[in-house]
């Protein structure tokens, strides 16, 4: 089977077939071109993907990823990222294995077709040319055997004629016999012509065309094999790389197995874990008997006047069953009356009301309903030492031993910064270590340097060293401390913390403030923390006790009032007593009779004298607390 044999007289259809052939070639080109394209893109679009979901450095993220579930999904966009590698792997193989070389393929292709059609058409050219001659020849044998005829005719003609001499008919005898002579010799060249051009038509159809044809299957049949090889490869490509896409998703599928919903819920309790014990049972209060200011002494605090203490929790403050609210907040919401006060008798005479006014008879509210709204209200601050424990948590530094902590956080941040100034120490004696090795080094070669001129850097150092392991005792100590080790902090690592803090902080009067957290700083206001924070002292420690409000005043009782309901004191007419929270427009004023003594009386039934300079003192601290 040979296209030169059997399309001998199909040169021009061949001409276009192989045109058509390098079209598909490069139309295959173009759809790989285009494959190496979208795989480009869908790497990149998988390593944004992957980048978008990476946790953020030194932010809240990355604490989150120490439960296996994030770990696992970390390991997910780690593996994807890799899995989008294979995507780049198979565009930069198709393009430099498939799209580089048929290109260059195509080229040559191109090349090869334009020579062998070439050579086709100069064939073709020396055929027709061979066929001109041929024709040529022939027409002027035809033409010299008629003229020769008609020179024999007139010969002829002129000897039959008498009346002709015979020179003319001389002169017509030689005409015919020259037209004859040129007839023979325009056939013999017709002869020669003729089998000249039998033998290049036999050349050109049986040799030169088979050859030029089969020259150009030869290319054709090239073409499609490489189109068949370039289509393995294009399978091959993605073969490759299925192995490794496999392991990756293989590593997706490990990472998945190997979440423990276990080891999460611990890692919740350490993260979150206060340490602090959960609220003893309520006691029962007995209502049936007339009582004015009474409080259990075994729910929400004790009453001043018991002289019991209660036990320290970790060496530091004293241990409460709502380890979160501040004793005279939480009693004022929970004793102060929630109706509107009764008027003021008709009559000032005592005899006009035989019993003096009744305070309003209201629904005892749910104990949840009180703390859900003390929860909700603003916190004040009613010493010096709570506020300034305020300011600190609102400016942002927080005390050094992380005191304002749970006890169980305080522990896991102290460790965390004794790991870190282990690391920096193990840094400082890294950096020393190379530059005595270097002043060894100068001291046995001193054409490369001067000995002397590290000392400088080598004392800051030792210095710097000197002072992390100084830190790195005092945070044991602390650490030490809030694990149980040390029952309170050594008189060292007091005098070491007081000396530290107080290079950074001024000192600050404070007056007694409540502990309800292991470093009375655990309460509402942490709420506020990240606003800013000042750092606290050791000398915080010194206020254990309750502090009363300060008094802002003086009032006298303008008739009697008999405190019945809960929040609220019984007075008698004439007598003075002293004002500890001024009306706030609820119609009730807040007394205090001594110093186990002081509820809510109705503003109409006392005179209030109240003390400027005092005054002023108790609104700037409201305004601070709000």
């Amino acid at each position: 089977m040979s296209w030169g044999t059997e399309l001998w007289d199909q040169f021009d259809n061949l001409e276009k077939h192989t045109q058509w052939g390098i079209d598909v070639l490069e139309k295959y080109i173009k759809f790989v071109k285009e494959r190496t394209e979208i795989e480009l893109s869908y790497a990149k679009q998988l390593r944004n993907l992957s980048k978008k979901y990476q946790p953020k450095k030194n932010s809240k993220e990355e604490e989150e990823y120490r439960y296996t579930s994030t770990r696992a999904f970390l390991a997910t966009l780690n593996e994807m990222n890799d899995y989008a590698g294979q995507h780049e792997v198979i565009s930069e193989n198709m393009t430099s294995l498939i799209t580089g070389e048929l290109t260059r393929y195509v080229q040559e292709l191109k090349q090869e077709r334009k020579s062998h059609f070439h050579d086709g058409r100069k064939a073709q050219q020396h055929i027709e040319t061979c066929w001109k001659q041929l024709e040529a020849s022939k027409r002027r044998f035809e033409r010299d055997c008629k003229e020769a005829d008609r020179a024999q005719q007139y010969f002829e003609k002129m000897d039959a004629d008498i009346n002709v001499t015979k020179a003319d008919v001389e002169k017509a005898r030689q005409q015919a016999q020259l037209r004859h002579q040129m007839a023979e010799d325009s056939k013999a060249e017709y002869s020669s012509t003729l089998q000249k051009f039998n033998s290049e038509q036999h050349d050109h159809y049986y040799t030169h065309v088979p050859n030029i044809f089969q020259k150009i299957q030869e290319m054709e049949e090239r073409r499609i094999v490489r189109i068949g090889e370039s289509m393995k490869t294009f399978a091959e490509v993605d073969r490759k790389v299925i192995p490794i896409i496999g392991k990756c998703l293989d590593e997706i599928t490990k990472a998945a197995e190997s979440i423990d919903h276990k080891n999460d819920s611990q890692l919740v309790i350490e993260a979150f874990k206060s340490g602090f014990e959960p609220p003893g049972d309520v006691d029962f209060e007995d209502f049936t008997q007339p009582m004015k200011r009474t409080v259990s002494e075994s729910s929400l605090s004790n009453s001043r006047g018991d002289g019991k203490s209660e036990p320290k929790f970790g060496g530091k403050s004293k241990g409460k069953l709502w380890p979160f609210i501040k004793k005279n907040k939480l009693m004022s919401l929970l004793t102060s009356p929630h109706q509107p006060p009764p008027p003021p008798p008709a009559s000032a005479s005592p005899s006009a009301v035989p019993n003096g006014p009744q305070s309003p008879k209201q629904q005892k509210e749910p104990l949840s309903h009180r703390f859900n709204e003390f929860m909700t209200s603003k916190p004040k601050i009613h010493c010096f030492r709570s506020l300034k424990r305020g300011l600190s948590l609102k400016l942002g530094a927080g005390p050094e031993d992380f005191s304002n902590l749970p006890p169980e956080q305080r522990r896991k941040k102290l460790q965390q910064k004794v790991d870190e100034l282990n690391k920096d120490i193990q840094k400082e004696m890294d950096q020393r270590d190379a530059l005595t090795k270097m002043k060894d080094v100068y001291i046995k070669n001193p054409q490369m340097g001067d000995a002397a001129s590290v000392d400088h850097r080598l004392a800051e150092l030792g210095q710097n060293i000197e002072k992390l392991r100084l830190e790195v005792q005092k945070f044991e100590g602390w650490l030490a401390e809030v694990e149980g080790r040390l029952p309170m902090r050594t008189e060292q690592a007091r005098r070491q913390s007081g000396l530290y803090e107080a290079q950074n902080t001024s000192a600050v009067n404070s007056c007694a403030q409540d502990r309800e957290s292991p470093d009375g700083s655990y309460t509402e206001e942490q709420s506020q923390e990240t606003e800013m924070k000042v750092p606290a002292t050791d000398f915080d420690d010194e206020f254990d006790d309750e502090e009363p409000l300060p008094t802002i005043g003086t009032c006298k009782a303008l008739y009697t009032f008999e405190g019945q309901n809960e929040g609220t004191i019984s007075v008698a007419e004439g007598e003075m007593l002293y004002v500890i929270e001024e009306d706030k427009g609820d119609g009730w004023t807040r007394i205090r009779r001594n110093e186990d003594e002081e509820g809510y009386v109705p503003t109409s039934y006392v005179e209030v004298y109240l003390d400027k300079n005092a005054k002023d003192v108790y609104k700037s601290l409201q305004k601070i607390s709000e």
